[in-house]
This record gives C-alpha cells, sequence and structure tokens, in this order.
C-alpha cells in the first residue's frame, strides 16, 4: 500500500474482504455548501450509502496524507475551515508535502480511490468543457482523469453551468462510455433534461456493473460516466436555471474570477439567486446518486 494513503481500518477491512465500498469527495463539503448543511449533507450521503449496504469512504487530504475515510469531528473541520484548498490533480504534491488540509475535487478523490482500490465513486456533478473554453481552454482535469483512471462515477450529469454539448463530445473522442440511468435523454444536474440524447442507457444496478466488470476485464482502462438524473420532484426547469446560470456567469466575468475558483462562485451565486433552491437540489441529487452509487457498489462486488 503506498505511504501516503492512510485508508480508515472499517474501510481497510471492507476492502480485503470484498465489500462494497463506494468513494464521496470533499469539495462538496469545504467549497460546496455553507456551514452546517455541508457537514450535515456529508453525514447524510454516509448514512444512504450504508442504507444501501455498501461502506462509504469520504477523501480528503490531511496532515500530508491522503485520507480515505474521516470521522465526524475532521468532517467537522472540512465544513468550517477557511483554509482549506480545493485539491485537483495538479495541487496534490504541493498539498500533501506541505502537510496542508485539502478537500479533494473530482479527479483527485478518482486518484485517490484508485490507489486505494476503489471502484464506484458518487458525486453531485462533474467538471468539464467550461462556456467558452474555444477561447479560454477552460477544460476541467476531471475528463482528462476519467481516460486515465478505473473509477467508474455516479453523478447528476455535467454541471450545468458548463458546456454540456462540448463536454460529451470531448468524453467521446476520448473513448468514455457515457450511460443514463433509467432514461433516454442526459440530465442536467438541476434538471432532468439537457437537450441531448444520452448515448447510452440501462435501468438497473445489476446491468451497470456488469458493463463496468466487462469493461475492466478487457483490458479497458478508464473510468464511465454514470448520469443518474435528479428526481423528478426536486428538478428545476432547465429554462429557469439557465437564466440564473447567465447572471452568475455575467458576475463572475466583472468580478474577473478564474481558474478552480469559477465553479465554486457560480454555484453559490445560483444558490443565492434562487433562495436556496439550487441547493436543496444539489443536496438531494448527491443522495440520490450515492444511493445508485452504492447499489451499483453492491451489484459490482458479486461480479
Amino acid at each position: 500500500m503506498n505511504a501516503l494513503v492512510d485508508i480508515h481500518p472499517e474501510i481497510s477491512e471492507a476492502l480485503k474482504s470484498g465489500k462494497p465500498v463506494v468513494a464521496l469527495e470533499s469539495t462538496i463539503i469545504s467549497h460546496g455548501m455553507p456551514y452546517p448543511k455541508n457537514v450535515e449533507t456529508a453525514l447524510a450521503v454516509e448514512e444512504v450509502v450504508r442504507q444501501q449496504g455498501a461502506v462509504p469512504a469520504t477523501i480528503a487530504i490531511m496532515d500530508g496524507k491522503c485520507r480515505v475515510g474521516l470521522s465526524k469531528d475532521e468532517l467537522e473541520y472540512f465544513g468550517k475551515a477557511k483554509d482549506v484548498w480545493k485539491v485537483s490533480l495538479r495541487d496534490m504534491p504541493y498539498v500533501i508535502s506541505r502537510g496542508l488540509a485539502g478537500a479533494t475535487t473530482v479527479a483527485a478523490t478518482m486518484r485517490i480511490a484508485s490507489l486505494a482500490g476503489i471502484k464506484i465513486f458518487a458525486t453531485g456533478g462533474i467538471g468539464g468543457v467550461h462556456r467558452g473554453a474555444e477561447t479560454s481552454m477552460d477544460i476541467s482535469a476531471d475528463l482528462t482523469e476519467m481516460t486515465e483512471t478505473s473509477v467508474a462515477i455516479i453523478s447528476a450529469g455535467v454541471k450545468s453551468i458548463l458546456d454540456i454539448g462540448l463536454t460529451l463530445e470531448y468524453l467521446e473522442t476520448k473513448g468514455i462510455p457515457v450511460i443514463t440511468y433509467g432514461q433516454d435523454e442526459f440530465p442536467s444536474f438541476y434538471s432532468r433534461k439537457s437537450g441531448f440524447k444520452s448515448p447510452l442507457r440501462l435501468d438497473d444496478a445489476d446491468s451497470v456493473a456488469k458493463l463496468l466488470d466487462t469493461k475492466w476485464k478487457l483490458g479497458m482502462k478508464g473510468s464511465v460516466l454514470i448520469a443518474n438524473p435528479i428526481p423528478a420532484a426536486l428538478e428545476i426547469a432547465p429554462d429557469e436555471i439557465e437564466k440564473h446560470i447567465q447572471s452568475a456567469l455575467a458576475a463572475a466575468a466583472e468580478k474577473k474570477i478564474s481558474g478552480k475558483e469559477v465553479t465554486p462562485f457560480l454555484l453559490q451565486h445560483i444558490a443565492s439567486h434562487t433562495q436556496g433552491e439550487s441547493l436543496e437540489a444539489n443536496i438531494a441529487l448527491i443522495k440520490h446518486n450515492a444511493e445508485v452509487g452504492a447499489r451499483i457498489a453492491v451489484a459490482l462486488s458479486a461480479c
């Protein structure tokens, strides 16, 4: 085992005995929601995973180690602390070598999950090709990591603040299977609709697990994106959320927000301009993704 990876005893035992484990990211806690909603959500998501018969593994960086599994006190720390780094791949060596606290993005969480031997990762939404990327070249490291790391991602699609069409094109170019769970249309994070047909559709956890098992047994490295639409009762209409996205993008441009600060700024702006409706939708979809992710992990452990 890598000396820089510290795995919680419960998770280590689960991995050794072949029990299903679901990785969870920590950026949602430190940079995605206000306190105490962030910690409450993190604990609730872990409980959802347990209810489905899997073991949750929230991942972060702390004290010079990649931490796979956090205690309640550690979750509180990441929920409250103001100096926590938002860590993607490029930041990992710096943050770990300096002994800093870091909340991991999708890309960093995938890499650490892979080092620990975890194959399933549930999150909110993945990063992708940003709007205006043809001039900014702003493409999330989440996408390049998905070509390298054999960890499946369950998310509510691509964050709707991004260019969904270009992101799907990029994923196709890189040969990353994109499956929508239970419907033909690819979802758009807050909404069940995006205007884009999903490349693939599967309707149950067993079918997804069989596809994952087949892909990796063929020696085809890399991720699979399982897009899990937000529950219908909690979605926000695409045209409504688009108005808030445009307002958020204009505000970010005016304030010259760039780089890894863009996504947290946009999500916070949208939450404040939807009277918290987008935050509640975000919480609901994360729980839903954890539930489906745990079911897939259970099914995969039986393959």
